[in-house]
């Protein structure tokens, strides 16, 4: 199970263990939006080779408001 913990500058990761941390430009570039309009679901397929996707994708600025 991954776990993502969203804030303003960008996302704390839990992988398969290994805790680390995706930087708000390094998002933005991999998905090609402003950070505040990645969804959760884009975030986790960056992490993750082949996620399991459930419920409806969320905007970081809904997470973080």
């Amino acid at each position: 199970m991954t776990l993502l913990s969203f804030d303003e500058q960008g996302v704390d990761v839990v992988y398969e263990g290994t805790e680390f941390r995706l930087e708000r430009a390094l998002i933005e570039e991999a998905v090609g939006k402003t950070y505040p309009d990645v969804t959760d679901h884009e975030v986790l397929k960056i992490v993750e080779p082949d996620p399991t996707l459930s419920g409806e994708p969320r905007r970081i600025a809904e997470i973080t408001a």
